[in-house]
């Protein structure tokens, strides 16, 4: 049978679910027209096709749902000339009966068997079964786990890193740990001790300085060429003079000049002869010329490489590391510096002045303090890298020597909760698998029972229990009778013509609740017929008068029956009707001896004030008399503001018509205004003979008007002197609105 209902976001339910839950045998559900009622019937015909919503069965174990609605009605009468036939079993054959009846009652032992271990397993509604006993079970060494954490999580959070915010996540390291965990087992004071400086801080690793290549740098201090006089050669006749007068660089640099003045001498302006070209140009000879590119080339290169030194020294000194002696480097650099700047400076003499003899000074010293300072560094920082290495190391044994103690302390625990655990791990199995087999027996002797069905099966039966009812009850123009191919119905007239087109609509409301009726007792094939079943019934009288009303409801009675006494196949029953009266005529029971719900009823409510659906559930039958019914409306604070005034009419229409003699006119002449068009508008029902047109009193409904309508109708008691029966039927909800 069915346990609970959940319903969202299908037709006028919202996304948020309403709950049908603690559903007994029969079930009871009132509302009015388009209040959601044909949507419940629809999710338990065939959930699958709402997945938004859920039906949950007892024990896992699902039933036929068989439902009687208006989705019957149009598939089974008005899409179809003619009705399926109803097999049923037949009474002659006797020993295939007998094994079918034997064959259901090991049926039903193997339903009930996985029920009881799905029970077993699962629990009652989730609650109680084993799975739910391994949840309290870890529940509680969760709990435990959390004490210890709490305990010392003072002293020894860094061990637990990554845990300390989650008890679940906790106690999964616990367990995990208990199966990897093969630290030393220190006492808590050793522990607590080492965390003070393991669990410090963590040191980040840095980074190295960079070596620093002064090696070419310093090769340039003695290169040759700055010891090397550079002069022309000694043999050209011009030679002599220039030795004698040592001015080879001042001729090589007017030079440049007299090349530019055409052969003119630009110190005494006379033009000279080529044999003067020639010697000049013999003198500075190709020797010359390339000793005075390498100074050009060495001026060149140390300045580079110089360069490049200091750049680099510049990058250290721009982003150092902490442990760095920064001032030294500083000083050092700057005589560096200073010391690169004056070694350019006598390049470029050397280079104006190649017969000069030029030596640089040298920056080896100031280097080699550099590098040393470098090193120094950079042994602090091999040192520091290694001690942070060492922490992360020592933090991860530490952690793990945390978690063995932790382990310790609760060794008693978790040794109960091993051994507990695994004898549920071991039931839950083997509830699953019996689950299994019997599931898989079931389905055996369910196919065994289809077999033996066909051998034993009729329409001819249905035909002949539902012309016995209509003709019972006084239906005398027409009969059901079987069709052409033997295995479907047809309607007929006495004269044999087609009756289907020509119903009024009691007279097919009732034969296709009649049809329905009887298939609850059989199957439209022919096997299935001894299925269990859950039945429901969604507003079976539309369109009947009260004497059928009285016989529909009289035959679901005697269902009731059947599945109290356990001798039929329906297992669950679900009535939902807007009508009061045959509401009242389902739901009696001369056992129920006060207004308590017994234990195997439920009754619920179904409304929908705005335009979502609620569903709500009561202790007793809710439904009184219509009268009460109207009243319970205005009571409740979550009315309907598209329906109310329907409902105030129709409370004023039944208590003046009782008192009679009442003047709905004169009524209206005790209020003024607005007042006065809202006492018409109620009213205008209530006498037939009103000369007001509905369409002039028509006003819009919202929330602050529906209270003007709640206090005019308070004041119609008032005024008339009847406030005492308002009051009664307000009963605790009674507020003074009007001061008429």
């Amino acid at each position: 049978m069915i346990e609970g209902i959940s319903i969202a976001a299908v037709a006028t339910f919202d996304t948020e679910s309403e709950e049908l839950g603690g559903l007994s045998k029969f079930n009871f559900l009132y509302g009015s027209n388009g209040t959601g009622k044909t949507t419940i019937s629809r999710v338990i015909a065939d959930e699958a096709n709402y997945p938004t919503c859920k039906v949950a069965w007892k024990g896992g174990t699902k039933l036929q749902s068989m439902v009687y609605n208006h989705d019957f009605i149009e598939q089974n009468f008005n899409q179809s000339a003619e009705l399926k036939g109803v097999f049923t079993l037949g009474e002659k054959q006797v020993d295939t009966l007998t094994k079918i009846e034997t064959a259901k009652a090991e049926l039903d032992g193997l339903t009930a068997k996985i029920e009881n271990l799905t029970q077993a397993l699962e629990g009652e509604d989730s609650i109680g079964g084993k799975r739910d006993e391994l949840l309290g079970l870890d529940a509680a060494l969760k709990d435990k786990c959390w004490v210890q954490k709490q305990n010392h999580d003072d002293k020894l959070q860094g061990a637990f890193e990554g845990y300390r915010g989650s008890s679940a996540k906790f106690k999964d390291k616990i367990l995990q740990e208990l199966v990897s965990n093969t630290a030393k087992l220190l006492a808590l004071a050793e522990l607590e001790k080492k965390a003070e400086s393991i669990f410090c801080p963590t040191p980040t690793a840095e980074r190295s300085a960079p070596a620093i290549d002064t090696v070419k740098l310093l090769e340039h201090e003695s290169n040759p060429i700055l010891k090397k006089r550079v002069i022309g050669k000694e043999d050209v006749d011009i030679a002599a003079m220039i030795k004698k007068l040592g001015n080879s660089d001042w001729v090589r640099e007017g030079r440049s000049f007299y090349d530019s003045n055409e052969g003119v001498c630009p110190f005494c302006q006379q033009r000279t002869t080529e044999a003067f070209v020639e010697s000049l140009n013999e003198y500075f000879d190709e020797s010359f010329e390339a000793d005075s590119k390498a100074i050009d080339e060495l001026a060149t290169n140390y300045e580079t490489d110089a360069d490049r030194l200091q750049q680099h020294l510049a990058e250290i000194i721009e982003a150092p590391s902490r442990f760095l002696d920064l001032g030294k480097l500083k000083v050092e650099k700057e005589l560096l510096d200073s010391r690169i700047t004056l070694n350019i400076q006598r390049l470029a003499g050397k280079k104006k002045e190649a017969s000069q003899v030029v030596g640089l000074e040298s920056i080896s010293n100031i280097t080699d303090k550099i590098k040393s300072l470098l090193d120094s560094e950079n042994a602090l920082v091999t040192e520091h890298n290694t001690m942070a290495s060492n922490i992360t190391k020592e933090r991860s044994t530490l952690t793990a020597e945390v978690w063995k103690y932790v382990l310790e302390e609760l060794k008693v625990d978790l040794d109960s909760y091993k051994a507990k655990h695994d004898d549920l791990s071991k039931a839950i199995e083997a509830i699953s698998a019996q689950i299994t087999n019997a599931t898989k027996d079931r389905r055996n002797k369910e196919a065994d029972i289809r077999e033996l069905e066909k051998q034993t099966t009729s329409v001819q039966p249905t035909i002949d229990g539902i012309n016995a009812l209509l003709s019972s009850f006084g239906f005398q123009g027409f009969a059901i009778a079987k069709a052409a191919k033997g295995t479907s119905y047809k309607l007929v007239r006495s004269d044999g013509s087609d009756a289907k087109l020509t119903l009024s609509e009691g007279e097919k409301t009732f034969v296709t609740f009649l049809y329905f009726y009887h298939l609850l007792k059989g199957s439209n094939s022919d096997s299935g017929i001894t299925s269990d079943r859950v039945v429901v019934f969604d507003d079976p009288v539309s369109s009947l008068d009260s004497d059928i009303l009285f016989i529909v409801g009289s035959l679901i009675k005697g269902l009731f029956d059947e599945v109290r006494s356990e001798t039929g196949h329906i297992k669950q029953v679900f009535v939902l009707t807007h009508n009061v009266y045959f509401h009242k005529e389902i739901t009696f029971n001369p056992k129920r001896r006060s207004d308590v719900a017994m234990n195997e009823e439920t009754f619920w409510v179904v409304r929908k004030p705005g335009l979502i659906t609620k569903v709500k559930k009561h202790s007793s039958n809710p439904i009184k008399t219509s009268y009460e019914l109207l009243w319970s409306e205005v009571r409740n604070p979550d009315r309907s503001n598209l329906t109310i005034q329907n409902t105030l009419r129709r409370i004023l229409e039944n208590y003046f018509k009782i008192l009679g003699g009442v003047d709905p006119d004169n009524i209206t002449g005790m209020f003024e205004g607005k007042e006065k068009m809202i006492c018409k508008s109620l009213f205008s029902w209530v006498n037939d003979g009103s000369h007001f047109a509905h369409d002039d009193l028509y006003i819009s409904i919202d929330s602050s008007t529906v209270e003007t309508f709640l206090k005019v109708f308070q004041a119609i008691f008032d005024k008339t002197h009847h406030s005492s029966h308002y009051k009664m039927m307000m009963g605790d909800a009674f507020v003074k609105l009007t001061n008429a």
